[in-house]
């Protein structure tokens, strides 16, 4: 294919191409409903192994799917992770490593804006987090979407341009009195419906093309307040709790200096199976949205063409080794996450893949799903073979990696994670401190295997996957943000 290289480098579908996607038919390109929700853990689902939870739409769209139970983000932290899998690019390649950006630098293009050009019509409700969004309005990048129904986290203090606070004022009603009279926000008023609501608008919109929607609910974040309706599904005292041995507090405390949310505490000390039963209603909530999602497309005759995608950001400690919230760790509660794809009829249905897999590897996979080349510049690997069943579905990619760069701010944290079929080993940079974890023997990650002499070679051979891909993944252009 031929192709022109943009300012910083980066490959971009030609014109040509561009209109060769464009003339084909519509019908041999799905439609794409892509919901990420914020700050989920990927044992949440119940079909998955949570007993605990009532998730019976997510479930279907696993029986109707492919569900990745090795799914891994490429940052602990909103920003970062989002900057990698719209571009299919690590966060360091593409230096959109901070919560709290200034300005999206436009170092790669979005898939969202590649698909956009290609002829589908994209729409978004909720978060895009690819900048600044404390206290201000975020500004548009070259995303692709027609519709921008921009929410961030619900409060009234935003200035004009916040589309659900500015929905909710058009009903007469106000968030924070809601909250303050209710103690929570009710279903029908809840930025989560309210994203659903404007993307089953969008899907029945006329069209002669295909369409794609982001829907980037705020739900499961913190502030853990959901609707009472689905709060009174779990009881505090039917809550597993969070994993936790007297041991984390000591593992933590040898971390201190890097960066995290919250000190590490006893669970007891913050009630964690508190949090822990509002985590799950809010997910529930969310899986009752994407069951309306699901009836729509199959009201409206657009299910069987419909790739329709379900993930997150990166997950939530919630209490787990003592900690709630995120920050520089890479425990399977925060980097590893839901991962459901569907596509009725062309996707393998009801399948578990083991197989390790990316949010880097979404990116591609929606390329190839829409008849468009994949540049070079990616670091993700299409999912297509697996899912359409021409590959083996237990196997993807020798090891998966995690990055946070100084994401939070105040103390300029940085570390690297790199996880194997087996191993999982954290470098915290610039401490000398480290983490080798055996998940087949501890799948809790209570046992730091790092300083073991026995281990001495995997922690090598860990160090170079890792090495290798951090350089076979740079830039070796100009720097595009000062200090990096």
């Amino acid at each position: 294919m031929a192709s022109t290289v943009t300012r910083r480098g980066f490959l971009g579908a030609s014109g040509a191409a561009l209109a060769a996607a464009d003339a084909r038919s519509a019908d041999n390109r799905p439609n794409i409903l892509w919901i990420c929700t914020d700050q989920q853990r990927w044992d949440t689902v119940h079909s998955l192994g949570n007993g605990h939870i009532r998730t019976p739409n997510i479930d279907r769209l696993a029986a109707s799917g492919v569900a990745f139970e090795n799914a891994y983000c490429q940052s602990p932290i909103c920003t970062p992770s989002r900057a990698s899998f719209l571009t299919g690019m690590y966060p360091s390649a593409v230096h959109g490593c901070m919560n709290g950006n200034e300005t999206w630098d436009d170092a790669a293009p979005l898939v969202t804006k590649t698909l956009a050009d290609a002829g589908y019509d994209c729409g978004l409700a909720g978060k895009f987090h690819l900048s600044a969004a404390q206290g201000r309005i975020e500004p548009r990048t070259n995303d692709g979407y027609r519709v921008f129904d921009w929410s961030h986290h619900p409060s009234d203090d935003w200035p004009e341009g916040h589309a659900y606070i500015e929905w909710l004022r058009s009903l007469g009603k106000d968030y924070e009195s809601i909250h303050k009279r209710l103690g929570y926000i009710p279903s029908e008023f809840h930025q989560t419906t309210w994203c659903a609501d404007r993307a089953i608008d969008f899907m029945r919109e006329e069209r002669s093309g295909p369409w794609l929607f982001s829907l980037n609910c705020f739900d499961p974040h913190s502030p853990f307040d959901p609707p009472r309706e689905w709060l009174d599904h779990y009881p505090e005292a039917d809550m597993p709790g969070p994993l936790f041995r007297e041991s984390d507090l000591a593992a933590q405390q040898r971390l201190t200096a890097v960066r995290f949310q919250t000190p590490a505490r006893r669970p007891e000390d913050f009630n964690a199976k508190s949090y822990q039963a509002k985590y799950f209603a809010m997910v529930e909530l969310i899986d009752h949205n994407v069951g309306r999602m699901l009836d729509a497309l199959e009201e409206s005759g657009q299910l069987a063409n419909t790739m329709v995608i379900f993930t997150s950001d990166h997950g939530e400690t919630l209490g787990d080794h003592g900690l709630l919230l995120k920050g520089c760790r890479f425990y399977e509660s925060l980097v590893h996450v839901p991962l459901v794809i569907s596509w009725p009829g062309r996707f393998r249905q009801g399948l578990r893949s083991q197989g390790l897999v990316e949010l880097t590897d979404l990116a591609p996979t929606l390329l190839e799903a829409a008849g468009l080349d994949v540049p070079g510049t990616m670091q993700g690997k299409s999912l297509a073979s697996l899912l359409e069943g021409r590959s083996a579905p237990g196997r993807h990619r020798e090891f998966v990696r995690s990055e946070y760069y100084r994401a939070l701010a105040g103390v300029q944290s940085f570390g690297t994670m790199v996880r194997s079929e087996r191993f999982k080993q954290v470098v915290y940079h610039g401490h000398g401190l480290g983490e080798l974890f055996d998940l087949e023997a501890d799948p809790g990650e209570f046992d730091n295997l790092w300083d073991d002499p026995r281990l001495a070679q995997v922690r090598h051979d860990h160090m170079v996957m890792n090495f290798d891909a951090l350089a076979m993944a740079s830039d070796v252009g100009p720097a595009r943000i000062s200090g990096y």
